[in-house]
């Protein structure tokens, strides 16, 4: 089971980008702020680049996690930093060197988080998580918004969190996805620490009550 308080993650993805200082003070109980960040390459998708996560860094003291679904993310990472990112999650299939690029990010003072697609195995990255202070599991293929939720994404979860607990590790396991109010507690019960969510947050009338709910969910 997870160690940790459930952290609840909107993606601002899925907000309104016209008012986006709006759209993060309407989620005041969230942990985290998920920055999905796509260059049109690595994904088919489009959405923004260091400019307005530093827009969105002024308007809040939350953390902000940022996740790269770019290609060569090492070539990018010092503008994240700049912009005032807490975590940078890449990619390990958009990097030659997924450990020295980690090691980088910490030293830079930012925690350091890989994501990997949905038929990308687990498997090979295990013996590196001490370099990771959290790791992103895909639970939708990356690159769009409001996609259904991959279930068998769990067995990764699964596998993480025995090798995790195992080693007595503090990484952090995300799921970013197709979560909301019917999925998050399956992915809590395999071991997940922290959730992304875009449309179940920013898609209700009420999203800081969205992030309350999906928070009470994940812990029971």
């Amino acid at each position: 089971m997870a160690q940790h308080t459930p952290k609840i993650a909107p993606s601002v993805l899925a907000a309104d980008f016209s008012q986006l200082g709006a759209e993060v003070a309407a989620v005041p109980d969230a942990d985290w702020i998920h920055v999905d960040i796509m260059d049109g390459h690595f994904v088919p998708n489009l959405s923004f680049g260091a400019d307005i996560t530093a827009a969105i860094n002024r308007v809040t003291e939350k953390d902000l996690d940022v996740h790269l679904m770019i290609e060569n993310p090492e070539k990018w990472v010092d503008n994240y930093i700049k912009a005032g990112a807490d975590c940078i999650v890449f990619h390990v299939e958009a990097t030659d060197d997924h450990v020295e690029l980690a090691k980088y990010l910490r030293s830079q003072g930012v925690r350091a988080g890989f994501s990997l697609r949905p038929g990308t195995p687990i498997e090979d990255y295990l013996d590196d998580l001490e370099y990771f202070d959290e790791v992103i599991v895909m639970s939708v293929e990356p690159g769009f918004g409001g996609q259904s939720f991959m279930p068998e994404q769990l067995e990764k979860v699964r596998t993480l969190r025995r090798v995790i607990d195992e080693r007595g590790l503090n990484t952090i396991i995300e799921i970013d996805g197709g979560i909301g109010e019917k999925t998050i507690a399956a992915a809590a019960e395999a071991g997940c620490d922290a959730f992304v969510a875009g449309s179940a947050v920013y898609g209700a009338e009420d999203p800081n009550a969205a992030v309350q709910t999906l928070r009470a969910l994940a812990s029971k």
